[in-house]
This record gives C-alpha cells, sequence and structure tokens, in this order.
C-alpha cells in the first residue's frame, strides 16, 4: 500500500474523516480501497478542493468479505467513476499483523478504531437528495464524465503536468458532447472545481 499505492502517513484529513465515518481499523480495509480512497483525493487536489466524505460515499459502498473481518469499498452500480487498481491481489494479507484484545481504551484513539472491530458498519451510499446543493451538482458531472483510471491517477500524484493531460483527455469526449466550444476554450483555463461549477449553471 505505501510503495505501489502511495498511502502515508499521517493520514490526511479526508482519510481520517472516512476511516472514521465507515468504522473501520485502516488495515482493515483491502488495498483496493484505499487506491480509490487515494485516487480519489488526488482528483479533488487537481480540482483544487478538499475531498468531500459525503461525496465519496455517493459513489463507494462498504462491503465486507464474507465472514472474514476484512472490509472493502466498491463502486455503485450504475455510478463507477474509479475501477479496481488491481484486478487480484495476492500475498498481501501476510504483511499485515493485528492485535487483538477484549477490553480497550476508546480514550486513546484518534478518532477512527486502530483495533479490528468485528461488526464493520455497512454504510448505504448516499443519494442525491442526502446531499446539499453543491455536491449534487459534482455528482451529476462526475458521473456523466463517465469515470477515470485509478492506477494512472495515483502514478501521476507527484506529475502535475501529467495528471492534467490526462484528466484533459478523460473528459474531453464528454464535454465535446455537451459543451460548445467556446466554453470548453474557457474551461481549459479553469483548475478550480467551484469556478468549473459556476459556469456550468
Amino acid at each position: 500500500m505505501f510503495k505501489c499505492i502511495g498511502v502515508r502517513l499521517p493520514f490526511s484529513r479526508f482519510e481520517r474523516e472516512l476511516v472514521t465515518e465507515i468504522s473501520v481499523a485502516p488495515a482493515q480495509l483491502h488495498p483496493n480501497s484505499w487506491a480509490f480512497i487515494k485516487a480519489f483525493g488526488i482528483l479533488w487536489g487537481y480540482f483544487g478542493q478538499p475531498p468531500s466524505v459525503d461525496i465519496f460515499l455517493h459513489f463507494f459502498e462498504v462491503k465486507k468479505q464474507g465472514k472474514s473481518l476484512w472490509a472493502s469499498l466498491r463502486g455503485i452500480a450504475g455510478r463507477v467513476i474509479l475501477p479496481l487498481f488491481q484486478q487480484s491481489y495476492k500475498g498481501w494479507k501476510g504483511k499485515f499483523f493485528k492485535v487483538c484484545c477484549s477490553e480497550y481504551d476508546q480514550t486513546a484513539l484518534d478518532d477512527f478504531p486502530l483495533y479490528w472491530v468485528e461488526e464493520v458498519k455497512l454504510t448505504k451510499p448516499k443519494s442525491l437528495d442526502e446531499l446539499p446543493s453543491a455536491d449534487r451538482k459534482i455528482c451529476q458531472v462526475l458521473g456523466s464524465v463517465g469515470g477515470f483510471d485509478t492506477s494512472i491517477l495515483i502514478s501521476r500524484e507527484h506529475d502535475a503536468e501529467g495528471l492534467t493531460r490526462y484528466i484533459s483527455i478523460a473528459t474531453t469526449s464528454f464535454f465535446n458532447l455537451f459543451m460548445p466550444p467556446l466554453f470548453l476554450l474557457v474551461l481549459c483555463c479553469v483548475n478550480d472545481l467551484s469556478a468549473f461549477l459556476s459556469l456550468m449553471c
């Protein structure tokens, strides 16, 4: 996770808020789930906005892996904006360790659980009606674009030029179909999601 996906400590505010909201220990999440979180944060950073937990949970839901304690984040059917980072992970479980105890002091925890939880909080995906107006517009735009490649976003986290080029290409087909050329010219100069949405309204 640290080498391939680029997860870093301490966690970002978005990462802390998300694992707190879904109430699972960070090491309890499948690596592909961390890739979703990382790519989502990179995408939002490109648009000059702090990542939103509510918007993330509109596109993803928490699933438990059978009877195990592992938890996964999965894209909602019809709302998938990020594909799996890897189709198959092998041997990764042996690289984690867990500490279990019958009693623990919750005051020693930093919001999210550091211990593995037995009852994973299976959050329902947030509907558009549950989101503020601005967040609804963002979800509608992202859903219309058609998605981004998780692995490419992660690989270009520290390559601003490459990231800009990729996102421009990824969104070109959508904008060519639904927006006039003059608007596209203006959009090329916009790197802020709020400004982008104000142009659309």
